[in-house]
């Protein structure tokens, strides 16, 4: 797709290499010879600029696959794998605990507004999360640190660890980055947060009216046991495939609220590689998307029929 943009990343890079710009590897004068334009390209890259686009496209894959070779960023200079495998770890804490948190907040809700169907609660919360999920993350995100950050001065507004702590497991660090962490895991519970409380909801009054259920309560089951093994798990079924979904979806998500924030996750990497042209680290970035994305759709495939036996291939053969 890059290969076939107007212009393409590879004319772009050799114009680059041209006028002597490119970061570390290509620095020196303009009027560079054409062959050590293509090398500086290939070495980026890993992509021959002459070749045709099936063969580019084999010969990227190839050293992906092989090697972990995603070529070099252009204004880092320095591997992109590298600067990925060090971004990624802090977006997954900030990703993940965001959506985990606001999942739960989501189960917990959406139960407790199935049981007090009708009443004031259930109608106000109902409204609320109307209007909640109306709201994008990004806007929550640039008000909570208008407010918190920049008006009240609770928590940092960029970095991901105090400055002058040294990294590794010992309690000032760890602080610093629960710290610099709050308000990018706040806003990850936004985009969790929201419809799924409504869908629990209705998940939950569609099971208490089940027939299962009424039996269980005629057996003298306690109302704990009823409550969470018998309506829990059964109305969150429904919601686990949407989790994963949302868990992959999370970290493209993370380009907008890392750079709000100036975390540098991954997600802040792809904003700066899109605005420095740097088309090796974008490739690099969104490989790495894709991949989460495929893998977490797959998992919630094959762990489903574990999740619900309802769904397993042996259930359905057995019918």
């Amino acid at each position: 797709m890059y290969r076939l943009m107007p212009g393409g990343p590879i004319d772009s890079l050799r114009q680059e290499f041209m006028t002597g710009g490119g970061g570390d590897f290509a620095s020196g004068g303009g009027g560079r010879d054409p062959e050590e334009v293509n090398r500086l390209i290939e070495l980026h890259t890993g992509i021959t600029p002459d070749v045709p686009l099936h063969i580019a496209y084999y010969q990227y894959m190839r050293d992906l696959l092989l090697y972990q070779d995603f070529g070099i960023s252009i204004y880092y200079g320095e591997p992109v794998f590298d600067i990925l495998f060090r971004a990624m770890p802090w977006s997954i804490f900030v990703s993940v605990y965001g959506l985990l948190l606001g999942f739960a907040v989501t189960i917990i809700l959406g139960a407790v507004m199935a049981f007090k169907e009708g009443g004031r609660f259930d109608k106000v919360m109902t409204v609320v999360i109307i209007v909640l999920d109306s709201i994008p993350y990004y806007v929550a995100a640039i008000v909570m640190l208008a407010t918190l950050a920049f008006g009240l001065g609770w928590f940092p507004h960029g970095g991901r660890a105090y400055s002058d702590s040294v990294p590794g497991f010992n309690a000032y660090f760890m602080q610093g980055v629960l710290h610099h962490g709050t308000l990018p895991i706040l806003s990850g519970m936004v985009v969790g947060f929201g419809s799924g409380a409504l869908a629990m909801r209705a998940n939950s009054i569609r099971v208490m009216g089940s027939d299962y259920l009424r039996v269980a309560e005629l057996r003298g089951l306690k109302d704990s046991r009823i409550s969470i093994r018998y309506i829990g798990r059964n109305a969150v079924l429904p919601l686990y495939t949407g989790f994963m979904i949302g868990l992959s979806s999370i970290f493209s998500s993370g380009v907008i609220m890392e750079r709000i924030f100036t975390y540098p996750g991954i997600g802040w990497y792809t904003f700066d590689a899109l605005m420095r042209q740097d088309y090796p680290l974008l490739m690099g970035a969104f490989i790495f998307f894709t991949v989460i994305t495929v893998a977490c759709i797959l998992i919630a495939d094959l762990t489903y029929g574990f999740i619900d036996p309802r769904a397993s291939v042996e259930n359905k053969e057995s019918y």
